[in-house]
């Protein structure tokens, strides 16, 4: 190889600066937030409250969400929240209140932006578990329906309670992604009651990968996030983007799609790195690239 070829650069710095960023020095506003060997953590924090959300908490958790999709130092991410619930749903007094004065233009303002969390959170690459401990309501079992894996406890108490308040259960995807999870009939039952799904239910049902007790729930989201995290970064991305995007996809699409996914995945060095390590009768270690 001649010193020029050594000396450039492989990626130009601009392309770098312009398309990456770090989150471990985010300092969160409106829910808590820290990042430990990878995984970020997302705690929502009002637990004297059940930890409701704010029109502030949508608009600053859609636009960390958005940001994840550049961070380099965040592989995973667990969401729960403080005081042994996981979420209210909207603030009554915060959100539900100024609501029902405000004209069309800007409810539709607040639907979207509610949307756009949830965009959010499918469009970052990186897995996220949902640590589900007691109430999960409203707008808090969609955030636990957005994720893409959710643990939960027996006390948990999951709640799609939009028609206890004169609205719809199509919100923020539910009428597309919760049937998804649970099968149409059941997620019509959760829709069109209200009524608050057990945590043995959800596990019988697919909602939540697994049960753990109340102690150990977050040290097993911790545990979860962090074996994802410590894998092949691009392909778990990979992977959640063609998840997310084979929904609408016929088989044939989805196939073909899947096969330039995987032809790209292997080009990376995760793959180089796992084969040599196979050969040599070894576990592979990955970089996060």
């Amino acid at each position: 190889m001649n010193a020029h070829a050594t000396d450039t650069p492989r990626v130009d710095p601009a392309l770098v600066a312009g398309n990456t960023t770090t989150c471990a020095g985010y300092a969160a506003r409106h829910f808590g937030w820290r990042v430990e060997d990878r995984v970020g953590v997302v705690t929502l924090d009002r637990p004297e409250r059940k930890n409701p959300l704010t029109f502030d908490s949508y608009a600053e958790l859609r636009d960390l969400f958005g940001r994840l999709k550049y961070a380099q130092d965040v592989k995973a991410v667990v969401l729960t929240g403080a005081g042994g619930n996981f979420c209210s749903g909207g603030d009554v007094h915060e959100i539900i209140g100024p609501l029902i004065r405000l004209e069309a233009p800007e409810l539709l303002m607040f639907t979207r932006m509610t949307g756009d969390l949830v965009k959010a959170m499918r469009a970052c690459p990186q897995p996220i578990v949902a640590a589900v401990d007691g109430v999960c309501a409203g707008a808090g079992a969609i955030l636990a329906m957005a994720s893409d894996l959710r643990l939960g406890t027996a006390r948990s108490k999951t709640a799609f309670l939009f028609n206890r308040v004169g609205l719809a259960g199509c919100d923020m995807g539910a009428c597309a992604i919760l049937p998804r999870l649970i099968g149409h009939g059941r997620a019509s039952e959760l829709l069109y009651t209200g009524r608050s799904m057990s945590g043995e239910e959800g596990e019988r049902w697919g909602f939540f990968n697994r049960l753990c007790e109340p102690d150990r729930l977050l040290g097993e989201a911790l545990a979860l996030a962090g074996e994802i995290a410590r894998g092949p970064t691009f392909a778990n991305g990979i992977t959640k983007t063609m998840l997310h995007q084979e929904w609408n996809m016929g088989i044939d699409q989805a196939i073909e799609a899947e096969a330039q996914a995987q032809a790209i995945c292997m080009m990376t060095e995760d793959f180089s790195r796992a084969y040599h390590a196979f050969v040599e009768k070894r576990r592979p270690v990955f970089e996060g690239n």
